[in-house]
């Protein structure tokens, strides 16, 4: 049998896309490498928790086309991401807003919090930041960059804020009201049964195959498919022929705990560069979960090498330079399609990756099914 559309890869982008196909009539089949399908966002039931296995995820999005499609596949909760920085024994609310400036400084008026981030900027101020550390400076002075940013995000991102492009940190939330909602978002939440089941449901009635790697039989697949969909890394589809690009990854430390509530948020970063782990997931919050147990996951950030999971690229310029090599060989084979955050190697939040799925299925005329 001969398909309409391989689809490599059971995450978002492959799943939106299949059922799109599906409910056009076209004929498709979803290869995943993993043992599971949902890709990165994908939710495992311990203890009557749903516990996201690779970092949280929490879906917002301004956009109401991408909200009306998903809410077809599970009820969402109205979970608002408000996590919590960790420094030196002392919380302090994100994202910066003034219950942060007044855990800083103990300021209560706006007036009073823009003078200090003024006059903390005045002698570091760069018009045209070269990096991120001179651009975190410029949104909110010494202190908060130097308790509250510094030391995460070298630890995030594995190398000094000085090496680390301005763009990364551009569209943190800088806020002068009481505000602890992290997404300027319309909508917002969590699916209630979790995200696999969303997936599941999204994947009703397209026939998937799990633990296939599609690079290992590409020919194959190649020869069956009209279309291939591809979700994976660009640069592994190309056998590394400029060499890898660079990633980030992650390693997590999941226990349960017998105790009913273990930090009292979903979310908590640990800024310090000294400890290990950028932040604590308490699974149980993102749900308002009432078990009697909990489970939290220590998130650890490690430099990605070829064979472990890709989870953030890393956009600098010689990576964009490279990427770009390989999309030009990407544009040479029509057949394929590269999409999603590794085939693009783009970061993309959820939404992003669903607005870009729905806009290939019009490319691809499964338009009037959206």
């Amino acid at each position: 049998m001969n398909y309409d559309f391989v689809i490599v890869g059971a995450g978002l982008y492959g799943a939106a896309i299949a059922h799109l196909a599906k409910k056009a009539g076209k004929r498709c089949i979803v290869l995943e490498k993993r043992a599971h399908i949902a890709g990165n966002i994908y939710t495992e039931t311990i203890e009557g928790i749903p516990v996201h296995r690779y970092g949280a995820h929490i879906f917002h999005t301004n956009y109401r086309r991408v909200w009306d499609f998903i809410q077809q596949f599970g009820e969402f909760n109205n979970y608002i991401n408000s996590p919590i920085a960790l420094y030196q024994g002392k919380l302090y609310n994100l994202p910066f807003n003034m219950n942060t400036f007044y855990q800083m400084w103990g300021v209560t008026k706006p007036s009073e919090a823009m003078a200090i981030i003024e006059e903390q900027r005045r002698t570091h101020y760069v018009p045209e930041p070269r990096n991120l550390e001179e651009q975190a400076i410029n949104l909110v002075g010494t202190d908060i960059y130097e308790r509250l940013i510094k030391g995460y995000t070298e630890k995030q991102w594995g190398r000094p804020c000085r090496e680390l492009p301005p763009e990364i940190i551009r569209r943190l939330p800088v806020r002068f009201i009481f505000d602890n909602n992290y997404f300027n978002a319309r909508y917002q939440g969590i699916p209630v049964q979790g995200y696999t089941s969303l997936v599941a449901n999204m994947l009703e009635g397209v026939e998937v195959l799990l633990e296939k790697d599609f690079l290992t039989e590409r020919d194959y697949w190649l020869s069956r498919a009209d279309r291939v969909i591809y979700t994976g890394p660009i640069d592994a589809y190309f056998n590394y022929q400029y060499g890898p690009l660079e990633y980030r990854s992650l390693r997590f430390e999941t226990e349960v705990l017998d105790t009913d509530n273990f930090q009292g948020n979903a979310v908590v970063n640990y800024t310090e560069r000294e400890i290990p782990y950028t932040r604590i997931i308490e699974h149980k919050h993102f749900v308002f979960g009432q078990q009697p147990k909990t489970v939290i996951t220590r998130e650890y950030s490690k430099t990605w090498k070829v064979g472990d999971e890709p989870y953030y690229p890393v956009g600098n310029g010689p990576n964009q330079a490279l990427y770009e090599k390989y999309r030009s060989l990407a544009e040479g084979i029509p057949q394929v399609i590269f999409g999603g955050r590794l085939g693009e190697y783009k970061y993309y939040d959820m939404d992003q990756v669903l607005a870009q799925a729905l806009t290939r299925a019009e490319m691809l005329e499964l338009n009037s099914q959206v």
